[in-house]
């Protein structure tokens, strides 16, 4: 089941004031408004990951995005909660995991979002050792945004990585 317009709308409000409740209560509100879905919907799944990782809990949050990708996630919300679930691994002590699903992400489609899988990526690259590739990955998806000098951006990433 996809939430109606009214749902959506009403998400994104609850999102939007966030740092407006405390962590219990924004879960709550999340919690409130999952349950007008169908227990076990990927979309809900995906929402209340999302609440406990934004107050601070990783390992609920981790599982309840791979629940919610296992239930067929779809979309934009998909590749969200494939970022979201990297940066939780990372934050959790496994940054290997991260890049292992940030890596197969950015080669598996493109979208506005690329620019986000590239920074977490980014991220997690540094933290397994390799910063090189790091600011290789980081400096190739800026290119996109540069006005100017976006081939020369993206030139340079690459010779980051490719020795001479």
């Amino acid at each position: 089941m996809i939430p109606d317009d009214d749902w959506e709308k009403r998400i994104a409000h609850v999102w939007a004031e966030v740092d407006r409740y405390d962590a219990s209560d924004f879960r709550s509100r999340i919690d409130a408004l999952v349950a007008e879905l169908p227990l076990g919907n990927a979309i809900g799944l995906f929402e209340r990951g999302g609440a406990f990782d934004s107050t601070g809990h990783p390992e609920e949050a981790v599982r309840l995005y791979a629940a919610a990708l296992e239930a067929g996630l779809a979309d934009e919300r998909r590749r969200r909660a494939v970022i979201q679930m990297a940066s939780s691994l990372r934050n959790l002590g496994k940054p290997h995991d991260a890049v292992r699903l940030l890596r197969t992400e950015l080669a598996a489609t493109s979208d506005i979002l690329d620019g986000a899988v590239a920074t977490f990526l980014a991220l997690a690259l540094v933290d397994v050792g390799r910063e090189r590739e790091a600011v290789s990955v980081a400096v190739k998806a800026l290119s996109a945004y540069l006005p100017r000098y976006s081939r020369s951006a993206a030139r340079y990433a690459q010779e980051l990585i490719t020795p001479s």
